[in-house]
C-alpha cells in the first residue's frame, strides 16, 4: 500500500465526522464542504510522519480553517443566519412528535439558529468542546486565546445556547402561538390578532424589489389587514426546526414563508419570504 492511499484511508475514515464540525460550525454544508477540502489538501501536503494522531490533527485543522472562514465573514459583514439569505430548512409539522428521536433532530436544525447568534469563537468553542469534547487546551491554539479565556468563551456561549427556545416544552408553546395567529388571520379577528402580537414587532418583508422593515403591533396588524384579500392556502410548517408559516395559491404554488420568533407567548418578529427566486430554492411541503 503507497503512502498516499493510506493517507488517503486516514482521511476518509474522518471525513464525516470533519463535516459534521464544520457543519455545525459554519452553518453551511457549502461552506463546509469547502472546509473539508481546504482540510483534506493541508493534510495531504503535511509530511506523513509528523502526524503522529490523524483524527486530532485534522480536528485542529478543521477548526482552523472554520474560525477564520467565521473571521471573514465578519470582516464582510455576512451574516450567513437569520438576516441575510440563511439556509432554510423546510418541514412538515404536526402536533407530535412524540418520537425522541424526531424531537432530537428537530431541537438540531434549531441549534444551528442558536449558534449563528454567537461570535466567531464563542461558536467554535463551543462547538468543539461541548459537542465534540476536545479540550480546552487545544482549542486554546486554534483560537489564539489563552485556556482560561477558552473556558470563558465557552460559559458565555453557554448560557446563551441556554437561553434560545430550542427544547420540546417551548417547542409546543410556540406552535400554540403560531396556530393562534394564523386562526386569527383567517377569522379576520384583529383583537384577537392584537392579542398574540408582541407591541414592538418587528416584520422584515423580503420581496423580488428587496427588504422593508416595519415595527409595531398596528403596523403588523395593517399589513395582515391588506394580504387577507388574497386567495392563498396557509399552514403551519417548521423553519429549521421552529413553527413558521407557508402560503401557497390555489394552485398550489408557493406564494410565501414566514419565519416566526416567539418570545413570552406573542410574536415577537416574523421574517416573510415572498421573492419568488429565494422560494424556488426552498424545499417546501406540499400545500
Amino acid at each position: 500500500m503507497t503512502h498516499d492511499t493510506s493517507r488517503e484511508q486516514q482521511f476518509e475514515a474522518q471525513r464525516g465526522r470533519l463535516l459534521t464540525i464544520a457543519h455545525r460550525i459554519l452553518g453551511s454544508y457549502a461552506d463546509a464542504e469547502d472546509a473539508v477540502q481546504e482540510a483534506w489538501l493541508r493534510f495531504a501536503r503535511q509530511d506523513p510522519a509528523s502526524v503522529d494522531n490523524p483524527a486530532g490533527w485534522l480536528t485542529t485543522v478543521i477548526g482552523r480553517v472554520c474560525i477564520d472562514m467565521l473571521r471573514a465573514r465578519a470582516a464582510r459583514a455576512e451574516v450567513p443566519f437569520g438576516d441575510g439569505s440563511p439556509e432554510l430548512v423546510v418541514a412538515d409539522d404536526v402536533d407530535g412528535p412524540e418520537d425522541s428521536a424526531v424531537l432530537a433532530d428537530l431541537v438540531g436544525i434549531a441549534l444551528l439558529a442558536v449558534l449563528g447568534s454567537l461570535g466567531p469563537e464563542e461558536r467554535l468553542v463551543f462547538v468543539l468542546h461541548d459537542m465534540f469534547a476536545v479540550p480546552f487546551s487545544d482549542i486554546a491554539g486554534i483560537v489564539g486565546k489563552t485556556t482560561g479565556a477558552t473556558k470563558m468563551a465557552a460559559s458565555r456561549a453557554r448560557r446563551k445556547v441556554r437561553a434560545a427556545p430550542t427544547s420540546p416544552s417551548a417547542l409546543h408553546e410556540q406552535r400554540a402561538v403560531v396556530d393562534a395567529f394564523l386562526q386569527a388571520v383567517r377569522d379576520g379577528d384583529f383583537d384577537a390578532l392584537l392579542d398574540v402580537l408582541a407591541p414592538d414587532i418587528k416584520w422584515e418583508h423580503h420581496t423580488a424589489r428587496g427588504v422593508t422593515v416595519t415595527v409595531g403591533a398596528a403596523e403588523a396588524v395593517d399589513a395582515v389587514r391588506r394580504g387577507r384579500r388574497a386567495k392563498v392556502t396557509a399552514r403551519r410548517v417548521l423553519v429549521n426546526g421552529t413553527p413558521g408559516i407557508a402560503a401557497w395559491s390555489s394552485r398550489g404554488k408557493p406564494l410565501g414563508l414566514m419565519v416566526c420568533t416567539v418570545k413570552d407567548g406573542r410574536l415577537s418578529a416574523i421574517s416573510s419570504i415572498t421573492d419568488p427566486v429565494r422560494l424556488a430554492t426552498l424545499a417546501l411541503p406540499e400545500p
